[in-house]
């Protein structure tokens, strides 16, 4: 059965498609999702896809429709191939990551996971998620042996290395490790963050990446709906306030956005008031169909072609959500364009100490100031089997 085209006369509110993703997205991470809303017809269905496919949400796609009428259209059929491809992706990954910790355990490591599998497991099916790279953390003083660790590996595995997290916000990477918990990977038992801390670097590192993608909010549902009985909410949120502010606002926003439940979250905080902005930008951001950390040639590439420069320029400008968080600032009702201003100024000058290197690069790939949690680019040393991710 072929799905309708798209009405070419639909709506041009430039948010309109964001709306989509959300509603064919909203409760999809459950076991048993609701039924899709009449808004998403095939017709709507066949328009969203592509965007489903590029924001990482394809196969939760395929799950919120497969019991519906729409299971029968090309455009679910196309999100069917998602799922499967990330399950058959899922299950390598996870002998790569009991490869990567063995690897470095044996070398006196201890790494924690984070994101990927760390998340991957809470939900119902292992491919409704897909598989990225793998990111370990490991102390700061052991980060050249840990890197020395995963070198005979870089044919096989392909991991992140931080160096500490800072982007934490805690005042002790001790403490975290302390609050860390052992799961089961088959005959491994992996160290994930405890889940106040999981819940926190995941919906920072959203933040800093301008919540381009839509799966990471669901990331955020299906463990907000995973809470166990002795969350601490206060110790999600201790520290510094601004970071807490924006953890608390990213809780808000899986649920009046997604439909997240949040009843292991006090009664004061369901209630929190989103500043007019941030709802806004996140659809924008679910609603274009290009984004410079996917596909989009590199500054670099840019330089030596400058008839791709004004793109480049154009898709690197900052999105309110990441320029706010990059720079620190307070997620209120004041106007974004100063931290946007700013965040830009700061790429600019780190960019314009790496040209040099930069034009001398033949790869087109070489995204500027991002690609990372930290926002640092990333320069694996030659022979290297992973990807270290340092702090600008």
């Amino acid at each position: 059965m072929r799905s309708p085209r798209p009405d070419p006369h639909a709506d041009t509110d430039p948010r309109r498609l964001g709306r989509l993703v959300a509603s064919a997205l909203a409760g999809a991470w459950r076991a048993s999702p609701p039924p899709p809303p009449p808004s998403l017809s095939p017709a709507a269905l066949t328009e969203v896809t592509p965007l489903l496919l590029r924001t990482g949400a394809a196969s939760l796609g395929w799950w919120r429709v497969r019991s519906s009428e729409l299971r029968s259209s090309a455009a679910a059929h196309e999100l069917r191939q998602a799922y499967r491809l990330y399950t058959l992706q899922a299950g390598r990954q996870e002998g790569q990551i009991a490869q990567a910790i063995t690897l470095l355990r044996s070398a006196g490591v201890e790494p924690l996971l984070v994101k990927g599998w760390a998340v991957a497991r809470l939900y119902p099916e292992r491919g409704l998620r897909p598989c990225g790279d793998i990111d370990l953390c490991v102390r700061p003083e052991q980060y050249e042996v840990a890197a020395a660790a995963l070198a005979p590996a870089a044919e096989t595995v392909v991991v992140d290395l931080h160096k500490g997290l800072p982007q934490l916000h805690r005042p002790s990477l001790d403490d975290v490790y302390e609050r860390s918990q052992l799961v089961s990977l088959g005959d491994v038992q992996v160290r994930v963050l405890g889940t106040e801390d999981h819940l926190r670097y995941i919906c920072i590192h959203m933040l800093q990446h301008g919540a381009y993608r839509a799966q990471w909010l669901c990331d955020i549902a299906v463990v907000l709906e995973s809470l166990p009985e002795d969350f601490d909410w206060e110790y999600l949120l201790r520290g510094n306030r601004r970071p807490a502010d924006w953890v608390a606002s990213t809780v808000c926003l899986a649920h009046q956005l997604l439909g997240a439940r949040l009843d292991s979250i006090p009664a004061a905080e369901r209630t929190r008031h989103l500043p007019r902005w941030l709802l806004p930008s996140v659809l924008s951001q679910w609603s274009i169909e290009e984004h410079y950390m996917d596909s989009v040639p590199s500054m670099a590439y840019s330089l030596r072609h400058p008839a791709q420069l004004p793109k480049a320029l154009r898709l690197r400008w900052p999105n309110p959500i990441q320029a706010t968080v990059r720079v620190g600032g307070p997620f209120n009702e004041f106007p974004r364009l100063p931290f946007q201003l700013w965040e830009c100024a700061s790429r600019a000058a780190y960019f314009l100490t790496q040209v040099p290197t930069l034009v001398r690069e033949k790869s087109p790939r070489a995204p500027w100031g991002v690609g990372t949690s930290s926002g640092s680019p990333r320069n694996p040393p030659a022979g290297a089997g992973f990807r270290p991710v340092g702090t600008r």
